[in-house]
């Protein structure tokens, strides 16, 4: 493919994206309670990020099992259909575009999500990690992950069933498309790792089994919506969670060839974004593109220099910008006249109310009459 810049436009699917500029998925923990319904503030959030390319929304529970965090928005009830309705309505009617991120978190759960019961997983193996779990005292906490129970086939059957209606219930809320969430440690990508799946049925052991799940989800959801609707991400590179699985490669390689075949709309690849963390060498960047002729997405950590040069270098047609868009609402004009980015404020970043998610002003606020 050519060389573009950030700022060209791009068809993406059915879709006309008028830049490169990509808002990537970010939990902040907002959602109305009880039931973790999207709400009135989350739409003002995300229309006021509108003018990015697209919108890839925080991750989204499909189903009461696939929840790990407190406040997170969820896409299976009646209630948080019409809550992201009024997400959706308010982005379109500032002129962007949004999809919605279908996610299980698998064993990145705990037991206060599951009426007292431990979280689901391939096999059962902890991650030796924690989630954010708001007590009864309504303060919130990093707790220990429990060791999981290992899904059986049956429940392996209803998850995707759980996925497909999860992209059903997608587009009745007005989304544009869906992310499946392969990545980052996840219920997807538990089953592609060795480290975290153990099975010796159909669902683990060999390379292609160990990709069935990915396969059988993304199969029916673009049944359910259309291939060209459908995005997936995967994290190769990433190691944290107990996923430092030394297949991991060749998995992902042979998991993008069934993606490839299904016809989807893009693979949004996410890079390990904290000091010293892997690299993603050039050769499997290649690689990426020569096994995948859709779309590619790049988020980790990038700023318009290494942007940039990754679409000069043609190996990548997208990229996506999480914390730059946190406290800059209006981050791709930014990016084009070369105007100062704010810094956000980590202490609001996960629950509370409108400050430091919906009251970061653009940048033509700031400047001097």
């Amino acid at each position: 493919m050519s060389p573009h810049t950030l700022f060209d436009a791009v068809p993406l699917g059915p879709l006309s994206l008028p830049n490169r500029i990509i808002m990537a998925p970010m939990t902040r923990c907002r959602t109305s309670q009880p039931g973790d319904v999207p709400n009135h503030l989350m739409a003002t959030y995300y229309a006021q990020r509108a003018s990015a390319g697209l919108i890839i929304s925080e991750a989204t529970q499909i189903s009461r099992q696939g929840q790990g965090y407190s406040f997170t928005p969820g896409i299976h009830t009646l209630a948080q259909i019409a809550g992201w309705r009024q997400v959706t309505d308010a982005v379109h009617q500032a002129g962007g575009r949004i999809v919605l991120q279908l996610w299980h978190v698998g064993r990145m759960s705990h037991a206060s999500f599951h009426d007292g019961q431990p979280p689901v997983a391939p096999s059962a193996l902890a991650p030796d990690a924690q989630v954010w779990v708001v007590g009864d005292d309504g303060v919130g906490r990093m707790v220990d992950c429990p060791v999981p129970r290992a899904l059986d086939l049956d429940d392996i059957a209803a998850i995707v069933n759980d996925f497909r209606q999860a992209a059903l219930n997608a587009m009745a809320a007005g989304f544009d498309g869906v992310e499946i969430h392969a990545a980052n440690g996840y219920l997807i990508d538990q089953f592609l790792r060795t480290t975290a799946n153990h099975r010796t049925d159909a669902y683990g052991g060999s390379i292609a089994n160990r990709c069935r799940l990915l396969n059988e989800v993304a199969s029916a959801v673009a049944e359910a919506i259309g291939a060209q609707r459908v995005g997936v991400r995967l994290s190769p590179y990433i190691t944290a969670r107990n996923m430092h699985c030394p297949e991991i490669i060749p998995a992902i390689c042979h998991a993008v060839g069934d993606l490839e075949r299904l016809g989807i709309a893009y693979i949004h690849l996410s890079e390990a974004d904290w000091d010293d963390a892997p690299q993603v060498p050039e050769s499997f960047r290649h690689e990426l593109r020569r096994l995948f002729s859709g779309a590619l997405i790049v988020a980790g950590r990038y700023d318009q220099s290494r942007a940039q040069a990754l679409l000069a270098a043609g190996l990548t047609d997208l990229v996506a910008f999480g914390r730059p868009f946190i406290a800059n609402p209006d981050l791709p004009a930014r990016l084009a006249n070369g105007w100062p980015l704010a810094d956000f404020d980590p202490a609001s970043l996960f629950g509370g109310d409108a400050r430091g998610y919906a009251d970061y002003p653009p940048h033509r606020a700031l400047s001097p009459q």
